[in-house]
């Protein structure tokens, strides 16, 4: 019993912020099932499932990150002044709104929308303020910790409009103008927070040495704030009453989109070559695959509908079936070495 116990509490006190990028990707991979649905049937089925699992990954992973600030609040402050792992926090606030947008695309429950964006929002707030708080007064920040994840609370702010803009109706109350407020505090501090980072990650890359390959995969995570910016955009303006014409903000769009292909390649280029060179083993990072690949297939879909393009749609769909495969992977091997308590071992 007392050796059950340990065990339970070493899963607590080593508990990666990480984590909630499953319920991101899970969440993103159920929405791109359902806009893709249209080519096959079975996808919306596929969609509904995802759906369910991505609401019990939630509650069950809410349990030990909660009792973790409780239990080994040390621990969990210790991880928030990290400069690299401090930016996984976020994961968390940016589940609750992916589950948002699950459950007003996917569950058609509006009213439990709300409160997971609400609580997502706040969540998402807080974050935004304290991490860089956290490291504009201290000096231990070296160009070694730079890295793309450093895009994670930027991105959490971002994907707030993308429920948070359905929430937005033609009435002038307080209430819809705070939420108007909030939505384009959202997508403005994010977007250009976003390119701040961009500039310094871009030097690392040039100037330093390369990752380390259990950081590898958050090259990827470049796609998040293309992905998610595009479709944030396009909604806030498509649900703003007060803009009367919107063809020029879906052109930046459409601009902010073609970014992304190249991203997109240079993402794969760069993971092959450190599969090849460098070995690519399994770590929790191997999540930030998931939700910027598949952000970035939810905007090709909506870009490909307003335009009326059709080959972007089909290139959506492609990597829709490439993000299908990753995610298969990624969840099988993390459900694996969970199981075998790789995952929460000490360091």
């Amino acid at each position: 019993m007392l050796e059950y116990i340990n065990c339970k509490c070493e899963i607590i006190k080593n508990f990666s912020p990480a984590w909630f990028a499953s319920v991101m990707g899970t969440g993103i991979l159920a929405i791109t099932s359902l806009f893709y649905s249209q080519y096959f049937g079975i996808l919306y089925l596929l969609a509904k499932i995802l759906f369910i699992l991505n609401i019990a990954m939630f509650a069950i992973l809410l349990i030990p990150w909660l009792l973790r600030w409780i239990i080994f609040t040390d621990k969990a402050l210790s991880d928030l002044n990290h400069p690299i792992v401090s930016n996984f926090y976020p994961t968390m606030s940016v589940g609750m709104l992916v589950l948002a947008s699950d459950f007003l695309l996917i569950g058609k429950e509006k009213l439990t929308a709300e409160i997971f964006w609400l609580c997502g929002t706040l969540l998402t707030v807080i974050f935004s303020f304290l991490i860089p708080y956290i490291t504009f007064k201290e000096n231990h920040v070296k160009i070694d910790h730079i890295n793309p994840a450093w895009f994670i609370p930027p991105v959490a702010l971002i994907v707030i409009p993308i429920a948070g803009s359905q929430f937005i109706g033609k009435s002038q109350s307080f209430l819809e103008q705070l939420f108007v407020f909030i939505n384009y505090y959202g997508w403005g501090s994010g977007f250009f927070i976003y390119l701040a980072l961009l500039s310094i990650c871009m030097y690392r890359f040039i100037l330093h040495n390369p990752l380390p390959n259990t950081l590898a995969p958050t090259i990827w995570i470049n796609l998040g704030p293309i992905g998610a910016g595009t479709v944030s955009l396009i909604n806030l303006i498509n649900k703003s009453i007060f803009i009367s014409m919107r063809e020029p903000f879906w052109v930046f769009g459409l601009i902010f989109w073609g970014f992304g292909v190249w991203w997109f390649f240079i993402a794969v280029i760069m993971t092959l070559h450190y599969v090849r060179k460098l070995k690519l083993p399994y770590a929790m990072s191997w999540w930030a695959f998931t939700f910027p690949l598949g952000a970035y297939v939810a905007s090709s879909h909506l870009v490909s509908t307003i335009f009326k393009i059709r080959i972007i749609d089909y290139f959506g769909f492609m990597l829709y079936f490439l993000l299908l495969g990753i995610w298969s992977i990624t969840f099988i091997r993390t459900l694996c070495n969970a199981y075998k308590g790789i995952l929460f071992a000490d360091g």
